[in-house]
């Protein structure tokens, strides 16, 4: 069953941000994963959205999606994203 990773952020500090921006495919392409959506422009419809920037990341499996996040590879250049940005990041299963 596919698996999506959905980040939600606010960018703090866009030239540290871009090197995150920079490294970050090579990383999800390992684990067969492919941006669905890249900081797109959006419409908020309904309610109240915490964060201007919005990704969503399509993996094979949750395991691919969690594979990926865990791996030294992203691990190495999270702190890019962690200590430039504000936000949130969930992985959910989509239906078959």
């Amino acid at each position: 069953m596919k698996a999506f990773v959905i980040a939600t952020n606010t960018i703090n500090d866009e030239a540290m941000f871009s090197k995150y921006r920079k490294e970050a495919p090579a990383t999800i392409e390992a684990f067969d994963g492919k941006f669905i959506v890249r900081g797109g422009d959006f419409k908020n419809l309904e309610g109240e959205w915490p964060h201007p920037r919005l990704a969503i990341i399509e993996f094979p499996s949750r395991e691919a999606a969690e594979g990926w996040y865990r791996s030294p590879e992203y691990q190495r250049i999270i702190g890019l994203r962690l200590d430039n940005t504000v936000g949130n990041v969930i992985i959910v299963e989509g239906q078959d």
